[in-house]
């Protein structure tokens, strides 16, 4: 039995350097409502900060001199937290769904497939139709062409789709990848 081990992806995690963290000897200053102050040394900008009962928050290190802020720093780091969640939560991972079908389906058997079909293109997904050939219907490839063009061609008359891999053999099965326009 074969063990697949999915591999975890690791969120980057933008930090951000404040008050005594900064080590810019010169920082441009920007208020709490973002407007500039101008550029002072990082030491009489925290100063600034602390008399506000506010952090400095560095913004843009990159930049020449460093960009800092004056805020609330746990507010801050609140609402970025906040916004990653929320960026998470409407993302969509793209799955590749797989129908398979035969020379000898029935019209009832195939129409249940069209509409799985049609509601894995709703959701966002990829689908791959496959046709497996068994036996003697390997000397009638050509009909198993033809079939996954007929059902791609009635897929296309209930949705606007697109074919991201024309039907090819491989092996004894002929593919074909769809998805929604």
């Amino acid at each position: 039995m074969r063990i697949s081990r999915k591999r975890k992806k690791v969120e980057i995690k933008k930090i951000f350097f404040y008050n005594e963290g900064i080590k810019a000897p010169v920082v441009l200053v920007l208020d709490n409502e973002g407007k500039g102050i101008g550029e002072k040394d990082t030491a009489e900008a925290i100063k600034m900060a602390k008399e506000q009962e506010l952090d400095l928050v560095l913004i843009n290190p990159k930049s020449k001199p460093p960009v800092a802020q004056i805020m609330d720093y746990g507010h801050f780091k609140y609402n970025q937290e906040k916004d990653a969640r929320q960026k998470k939560a409407r993302q969509h991972v793209v799955d590749t769904k797989s129908i398979r079908i035969s020379l000898r389906i029935g019209k009832h058997d195939l129409d249940n497939r069209k509409k799985q079909v049609v509601k894995f293109l709703n959701k966002g997904d990829k689908v791959k139709i496959e046709l497996v050939l068994k036996g003697r219907e390997m000397q009638h490839v050509s009909r198993g062409f033809e079939s996954v063009r007929e059902v791609v061609k009635e897929i296309e008359e209930m949705e606007k789709i697109r074919t991201e891999q024309p039907p090819e053999k491989q092996g004894n099965r002929i593919s074909t990848i769809i998805v929604k326009d």
